[in-house]
């Protein structure tokens, strides 16, 4: 599972870092993002899941503090909820990782306002049905 997000996080920091994404990011403000009762925060992060769950692909970026390491913490946190509610278990082959990083990639470029939970939950998806053989 960690070559996985190794492999993802490596794909993403080249998506993210593009200077389209910079020069927007830089002319957005941060919105304070509302603080649910019961809302838990990942251990060593100021974002809690909820935020994570409920950010788009920038909104990630920003939350991670705007570093690969903590935009890919916040994908690993999404991947682990998405494998859970699934009930799925991620290949941990490198082939997978590289498709599914390259796919996660493809999808932030083409719409960076869309959620980033629902990026990783399709990269879930087709990566169990792969693997299952379907």
């Amino acid at each position: 599972m960690k070559l996985n997000h190794l492999i993802v996080s490596v794909i993403f920091l080249g998506a993210l870092a593009s200077p389209q994404h910079l020069l927007y990011a830089a002319q957005q403000q941060s919105a304070p993002s509302p603080s649910a009762a019961g809302s838990t925060t990942a251990p060593g992060h100021t974002w809690t899941t909820e935020q994570a769950v409920t950010s788009s692909v920038r909104e990630a970026w920003k939350l991670g503090g705007r570093t690969p390491e903590g935009f890919f913490e916040i994908v690993k946190v999404l991947t682990e909820i998405s494998a859970q509610k699934r009930g799925v278990v991620i290949p941990d082959t490198e082939q997978a990782g590289i498709k599914a990083g390259n796919w996660i990639k493809k999808q932030a470029k083409k719409d960076p306002d869309q959620l980033l939970y629902v990026i990783v939950d399709r990269a879930v998806q087709y990566n169990a049905n792969r693997a299952a053989g379907k």
